[in-house]
C-alpha cells in the first residue's frame, strides 16, 4: 500500500509536469515504468481525483455578494438609507449638470470639469448601490461570473477617472489663480474637451486587462465574496492559483492613478496657497480661497475616504468595518458634491434661482 501511494503520489506530480509542459525524458521512463504496479481501484483515485479538480476549476459560473451581516431589520433600514442616497446623489448631480448646460453664465472651464465630475458620481454609485439595493429587498445576494467582472471593470474606470478629474480641476485653479491673465488662452474650450476625453479613456485600458487577468484566475472552494460588490481585494482570495502579479498589478494601478494625480492635486494647492498669501489685501484672499474651497472639500472627501480605507489597520472586532468604509466611499462624496458646489458657489445658486425662477414663471 505504501509503495502503491509513492507511485501514484509521482504520477500526479508527473502529470502536473506535463500539464506544463515541462516534464522531462527522465520521469517519463520512470511514470511508464510505474503504471504497471498501479491497481484498478488506484486509477480510479487518481481520476477522481483529477475530475474533482477540473470541476472546482471551472464549477464557478456565479459569486455570492455577502453584503452587511445585519438583522432583516436593519437591511430594511439599511435599503431606506441607501435608496434615498441614491435618489439625492442622482437628481443633485444631474441637476448641477442641467444648470451648467442651459445657464451662458456658466459656460467656463471651471463649471465644465463641474459637469463632468457630476456625470461621473452619477456612474460610480450606479455601479455599485442598484445591485446592492435588489440583493437587500429581494434576498437573491448572487451575481452571475460576468456581471461581476463588468461591474469591476466599471467601478475601476470610473474611479481612475475621478482622480484624474480631480487633479484637472487643480490645475484650473492653479492657472486661474497663480497665472490669471494668461487662464483664457491655456484653459481654452479645445484645451478643456481634450482634458476631459483624456480622463475619461485613460483608465480605460489598463482597467480592462486588470479585469480580465483577475477573471483569468482558477476560482476554487468558495464562491463567497465578502462585500456588497466585487472588489478585487476580496476577489483574489477566493482564487486558487498564484495572484503575485494580480496584486503587483493593482498596486502599480493605484500608484499611476491614485497617488499620481493626488501628488498634482498637492503641488497644484502649495502653489495656489504661496500665491494666496502673498496677496495684500484679506478680502482678496478670502475671495480667491472661496473659489477653489468646494474642490478642496470634495479632494478631502475622495482622498481621505479611500486612504482610511486602504490604510486602515485590519481587525476581526469590526468585521464589516472596511465594507462600512468601502461604502463611505462608494456613495458620500458622490452625494455631497451637489451640495458643497451648491451651496459654497454663489455663481451655481444664482443660476439656480434664475432657472428655476424662469421656469416657474414664464415670460
Amino acid at each position: 500500500m505504501k509503495e502503491e501511494k509513492d507511485v501514484c503520489a509521482e504520477l500526479v506530480q508527473g502529470r502536473q509536469l506535463m500539464d506544463l509542459g515541462t516534464i522531462s525524458s527522465e520521469v517519463t521512463v520512470k511514470l511508464s515504468g510505474s503504471f504497471e504496479n498501479l491497481s484498478l481501484a488506484t486509477w480510479k483515485k487518481l481520476n477522481t481525483y483529477e475530475e474533482m479538480m477540473n470541476l472546482n476549476r471551472t464549477a464557478v459560473t456565479e459569486f455570492l455578494l455577502l453584503g452587511f451581516s445585519t438583522s432583516p431589520e436593519r437591511q430594511v433600514l439599511l435599503f431606506v438609507a441607501l435608496l434615498a442616497i441614491y435618489l439625492v446623489t442622482v437628481v443633485g448631480n444631474l441637476l448641477i449638470i442641467l444648470v451648467t448646460l442651459v445657464d451662458p453664465t456658466l459656460h467656463t472651464s471651471m463649471y465644465f470639469f463641474l459637469s463632468n465630475l457630476s456625470a461621473l458620481e452619477v456612474g460610480y454609485s450606479s455601479v455599485t448601490v442598484p445591485k446592492m439595493l435588489v440583493s437587500l429587498i429581494s434576498g437573491d445576494k448572487r451575481i452571475s461570473f460576468a456581471s461581476c467582472a463588468i461591474q469591476m471593470c466599471f467601478f475601476l474606470c470610473f474611479g481612475s477617472t475621478e482622480s484624474s478629474f480631480l487633479a484637472i480641476m487643480a490645475y484650473d485653479r492653479y492657472v486661474a489663480i497663480c497665472n490669471p491673465l494668461c487662464y483664457p488662452m491655456i484653459m481654452n474650450k479645445k484645451v478643456c474637451v481634450l482634458l476631459a476625453a483624456t480622463s475619461w479613456t485613460i483608465g480605460i485600458p489598463a482597467q480592462v486587462v486588470q479585469t480580465s487577468l483577475m477573471f483569468t484566475l482558477p476560482f476554487c472552494s468558495s464562491k463567497e465574496i465578502n462585500h456588497f460588490f466585487c472588489d478585487p481585494a476580496p476577489l483574489l482570495l477566493l482564487a486558487c492559483a498564484d495572484t503575485s502579479m494580480n496584486e503587483t498589478l493593482t498596486y502599480i494601478m493605484v500608484t499611476f492613478f491614485g497617488m499620481v494625480p493626488f501628488a498634482l492635486i498637492l503641488l497644484s494647492y502649495i502653489r495656489i496657497i504661496a500665491t494666496i498669501l502673498m496677496m495684500p489685501s484679506a478680502e482678496g484672499k478670502r475671495k480667491t480661497f472661496s473659489t477653489c474651497s468646494s474642490h478642496l472639500i470634495v479632494v478631502a472627501l475622495f482622498y481621505g475616504s479611500g486612504i482610511l480605507l486602504y490604510l486602515r489597520p485590519r481587525s476581526s472586532e469590526f468585521p464589516d468595518g472596511g465594507k462600512l468604509l468601502s461604502l463611505f466611499h462608494t456613495v458620500l462624496p458622490a452625494m455631497f458634491n451637489p451640495f458643497i458646489y451648491s451651496l459654497r458657489n454663489r455663481d451655481i445658486q444664482t443660476a439656480l434661482k434664475r432657472n428655476m425662477w424662469h421656469k416657474m414663471v414664464p415670460c
